[in-house]
Parts: C-alpha cells; sequence; structure tokens
C-alpha cells in the first residue's frame, strides 16, 4: 500500500500500499485524558471508505473500525478472523468463504455474504472511480465491470461497462459465499487480509445500492471492535469509542483519539510532553536525541516499507534506461542510510521487502552500486537532462534525505538536481496522475500482503494500479501472471524472482532503503508493538498501571 491511492503503496497494501509520511498539527482532546482511553499520531487519511483507502494512515484507522477476514501471524502466514473457514477447489480458482456467525455492524446490523459481496462489486466498478479497485481484477468478471475507450479519445468518451457486478461472486447462503477468480491463485486467502475486502453494512450504500450514502464516509459503519464518535475532524482527530459485546478479539483499551498532525517535528514534541501516547514514525531529526528523550519508550521492529523514487518513464528526458542506471550509481545508498537515518533504515538493492518469502540480496547488482565515475560516462552518452529535480511531500519529514541525495547526484553527474517539496502526499500524487512535470518521485511502498507479487504487480505491471511512473514490459507483465497463476508458492516465487530481474535491467525505480518501524510511546501505555503493515496492534495495547 503506498501510502496512497491508486498508490499503497499497497502498500500494498500494497497498498500503494505507498506512505504518506508524515505530518502535525493535532488538537488536544478530553477523551485522550480519560484512564482507558489512548491517543495515536497519523497523517490526514485519503478515504474512509475501505475500497479507496490505499495509504497506511487511514488503513491504520479502519483497522480499528473493521475486522477483516484473515490477519497475519509472525511468520506472515494467514488465520481466519472473521471467516470460519476458507477453502478452495485444487485448481486455486474457486474459494468458499463461511462467516463466523454473530458478527454485527456497529450499528446493529448483522454481517452476511451480501455485505461482502456489494462491498466488493462497489469497489470493482470502474465508474465508481476506487482507488483500491485493482485489487478485485483477479475476481470473474472484473473486466466486463471496466470503461471502455475505443479510440482513446479520454474517459469522457469512455463506454459504460457491460456489467455492474462480478459474475465471480456467488452467495451460497447468508453466511457463505463463493469467490472465483479467472484464473487459479494460490495466494488468494492473503489477499483477501487487505484492507479493500472489508464488508458494507446496507447503511452504507444508497436506496439503490449504486453509490455510497452521504457522509458514510465521514463516520463509517464497521464490523470492527470500535466505532467512531462523531465524525471525522479533518485535519484534527478521529475518535473511536469500543463496541459493547463485539464478538472477535476484543481490545484492552476503550478508546482512541487517532490525532492528525501535519509535521513529524511537532508530533514527536507532543509525545515529548506527554499530549501523545504513540509516535509510529521519529523524525529524522529528532533520532538522534531520541533514545536520551524516551529510554526504553524508543522502539524498533521489523517493518515491509520499500522506499524508492520513481522515473517519470512518460517523460522523453526519462526514456533512455542508461540515463536511469547512470542516477542510480550516482548515489551512495548506504551512506545516506548511515550519515542520515542513523541506521534506522538499511540501504536497499533489490525491489521486494527481505520480510517477503522469495526476497533475493541485490538482485539490482552493478545498476546499484556506487560508482559515480561510470555513472557520468553513462549518463554523458546517454544524453541525460542538465536539471533534475526530485518532488517529496513536505509533510513526510523527507528533506533531508532527498537534499543529500541531490548532493550526490550533482557530485557524480555534474548536474543541478534540486529537491521540490509539495504540501501533501496528495497534492503530489495528483501532478503525477496528470503527468505533469514533476521530475523524478519520492515513493514508499508497504505491503498489502505479504507476497513477493504486491511489490510486483502493484507497482510495476502495465495496469498496475500504483505504476504512477508509465513502465510497461510485456515480458515482465507475463511473468508475474505466470506465478500468480503457478500451483506452488515455489513455482509463483521463481516466476516472480525471474520478473524481478527484468526491473534490475530495466530501472523503471531506484531502490533506496528498506524501512523498520521506529516508533516511541509515553509512559501512560505498554503492550505497544507495531507490525509489518506499520500498524499498532490496537488489540495489544494497554494502558499501564500506575
Amino acid at each position: 500500500m503506498r501510502g496512497n491511492g491508486p498508490w499503497k503503496v499497497a502498500a500494498g497494501a500494497a497498498a500503494i500500499a505507498l506512505l504518506a509520511a508524515g505530518c502535525s498539527s493535532g488538537s488536544s482532546d478530553d477523551d485522550a485524558t480519560l484512564s482507558n482511553s489512548i491517543s495515536i499520531g497519523i497523517v490526514e487519511p485519503e478515504s474512509l471508505i475501505p475500497t479507496n483507502t490505499t495509504e497506511n494512515n487511514g488503513s491504520q484507522v479502519l483497522s480499528s473500525l473493521f475486522y477483516p477476514l484473515v490477519r497475519f501471524d509472525e511468520k506472515s502466514e494467514p488465520y481466519l478472523v472473521a471467516a470460519e473457514s476458507i477453502t478452495h477447489d485444487k485448481a486455486n480458482k474457486v474459494w468458499t468463504v463461511k462467516l463466523r456467525p454473530g458478527f454485527t455492524f456497529s450499528n446493529g446490523e448483522p454481517v452476511t455474504a451480501d455485505n461482502y459481496i456489494n462491498a466488493w462489486n462497489y469497489g470493482a466498478y470502474g465508474p465508481n472511480g476506487q482507488l483500491a479497485s485493482y485489487f478485485f481484477s483477479r475476481i470473474d468478471g472484473y473486466a466486463q465491470m471496466q470503461s471502455v475507450d475505443p479510440d482513446g479519445s479520454g474517459p469522457e468518451k469512455a463506454a459504460e461497462p457491460k456489467a455492474k457486478k462480478l459474475t465471480g461472486l456467488q452467495k451460497v447462503n447468508n453466511t457463505t459465499f463463493k469467490v472465483t477468480l479467472s484464473a487459479g491463485f494460490a495466494g488468494w486467502e492473503s489477499v483477501m487480509g487487505y484492507d479493500a475486502f472489508y464488508p458494507l453494512p446496507k447503511a452504507a450504500f444508497t436506496p439503490d445500492g449504486n453509490a455510497i450514502a452521504e457522509g458514510f464516509g465521514e463516520a463509517p459503519i464497521g464490523n470492527g471492535p470500535f466505532k467512531m464518535k462523531g465524525k471525522w475532524q479533518h485535519d484534527s482527530q478521529i475518535q473511536v469509542e469500543k463496541v459493547a459485546d463485539f464478538k472477535g478479539t476484543v481490545p484492552k483499551v476503550d478508546g482512541i483519539t487517532w490525532k492528525i498532525y501535519q509535521d513529524l517535528g511537532a508530533q514527536y514534541a507532543d509525545l515529548i510532553a506527554g499530549n501523545l501516547d504513540v509516535e509510529t514514525r521519529i523524525p529524522i531529526e529528532s533520532l538522534a536525541a531520541a533514545s536520551g528523550d524516551l529510554g526504553d519508550r524508543l522502539q524498533k521492529s521489523p517493518s515491509s516499507a520499500f522506499a524508492f523514487v520513481g522515473f517519470p518513464i512518460y517523460e522523453k528526458e526519462f526514456q533512455n534506461r542508461d540515463v536511469r542506471r547512470a542516477i542510480s550509481m550516482a548515489i551512495d545508498r548506504q551512506e545516506m542510510a548511515e550519515q542520515i537515518f542513523l541506521g534506522s533504515e538499511t540501504a536497499a538493492f533489490s525491489f521486494v521487502s527481505p520480510v517477503v518469502a522469495g526476497y533475493r540480496p541485490n538482485t539490482c547488482k552493478e545498476n546499484c552500486e556506487y560508482n559515480p565515475t561510470k555513472a557520468k560516462q553513462l549518463y554523458t552518452q546517454a544524453g541525460g537532462p542538465s536539471d533534475i529535480k526530485i518532488s517529496y511531500n513536505q509533510d513526510g519529514g523527507h528533506k533531508a534525505w532527498v537534499d543529500a541525495m541531490c548532493n550526490q547526484i550533482k557530485s557524480s553527474l555534474s548536474v543541478n538536481c534540486t529537491g521540490t517539496p509539495e504540501p501533501k502526499f496528495a497534492d503530489m500524487l495528483k501532478k503525477v496522475e496528470k503527468k505533469q512535470p514533476v521530475g523524478l518521485i519520492r515513493l514508499s511502498w508497504l505491503m498489502d500482503y505479504p507476497l513477493m507479487e504486491n511489490y510486483l504487480g502493484p507497482l510495476f505491471t502495465t495496469d498496475g494500479s500504483s505504476n504512477y511512473y508509465g513502465y510497461s514490459n510485456p515480458a515482465f507483465d507475463s511473468l508475474v501472471r505466470e506465478g500468480s497463476e503457478a500451483t506452488t508458492t515455489a513455482a509463483a516465487e521463481k516466476k516472480w524472482q525471474a520478473a524481478e530481474d527484468i526491473l534490475a535491467q530495466d530501472m523503471p525505480v531506484l531502490p533506496l532503503r528498506y524501512g523498520q518501524n521506529v516508533f516511541g510511546h509515553s509512559e501512560k501505555v505498554t503492550s505497544v508493538s507495531m507490525d509489518l503493515f506499520q500498524k499498532v496492534d490496537i488489540y495489544k495495547i494497554e494502558v499501564a498501571e500506575l
């Protein structure tokens, strides 16, 4: 999951499941001071509609309001949560989901198979423009639900889709439904753990069922352990309170205030002052002091974050692969990781995270080795641009490392390089989506589900939900698809690794760093942990005994 959008960065997930990192300006809240309620810092979410939420701030809030079909254990294996059973045929094509009985939405409405089918159909229907629509593309009938632009004249001329419902979704009874994929996929159970696959109540839709009801996105009703308290207070806070008699795992706190910030430094100041209980990302400029400020309340844990910079291949000056390779060789990843991030992040030389099965170190090989002499020679021969800019979101604390990267590029290639801040991640993405000249693009990806494919499909396939740079390679697309259709995990990973080898030659992006969770908490809370998806475990955190 980018952090955002048809971006997840899923992450990506995946997710594009991309990270909109950072942010500031929290507001004080009476509820946060109650004995068994806590506060957690986030950035302004993009959306709170599950099929339209592809960045991790909105995803974190949704995790308190909704209960997924599956979650993941410490080995990234899915285990049943809202589902009582998930079975499939030998071809991994027809999956049967049976729901646990007795679950309701926070408004008392029972959770049934229809709630999943209706939510998924809404998310998959092209004209609804849901950012996570891509994740339904494996279900039979998805292609027929997309608008068709017969002559390439633009979306306003596109024909209406042939269908409004996925033929691959079939209700068996109130608690059971079948999912038929267009091709077998052994990893489908893991995919269903992603946010886009949450159910929605009848109250989410207009009476005709074709649109989200007005105001629902401001106060969504979920099937999870918490419910909204009031409405989303934009750029300020989102409050949730515990649902009575919740049938699943019950959290140990009674309420959470998600405090929204526009600056990581202000968030850190609130943490130190005791006005915030959890900051999920310690800002770069505070890393050196954090150990002294927080002591054992400064913590680290593994994360699936993959930071990279994308080339706008739709711009002529970056279409030459040698230009992209040269810029990659011009930067010293190790130096940035050690000097800017003080070792809190590690240099990346591959295109998938070490936390997923199938990862191999240094798949990028010489194209990611710091070699300024060769970089300049290659860049000159390829006729690279004399001016390079790197766009980044100002609310994410990226200035220091972008400036450092630009200095390396200047030194290695003898060209101008400047960092160009955009106020918010969403502002930058809007320009990218319109293919405006933004230069290189600062991005990050968190996995949406723990498969190698989640780093390849959304980010790099021709129709990938978070492929903002316009990369397209039919051979790569084919290998990703063949891996998805493989009958065994080992066979799938072999195909996906071959696809990654193509990326290492084409270099549509610059791998930079693998992140870890570097977070801090107040003295008020204990049992604070963060998972591979960069989410606070809301089921374990509790208020410390005084």
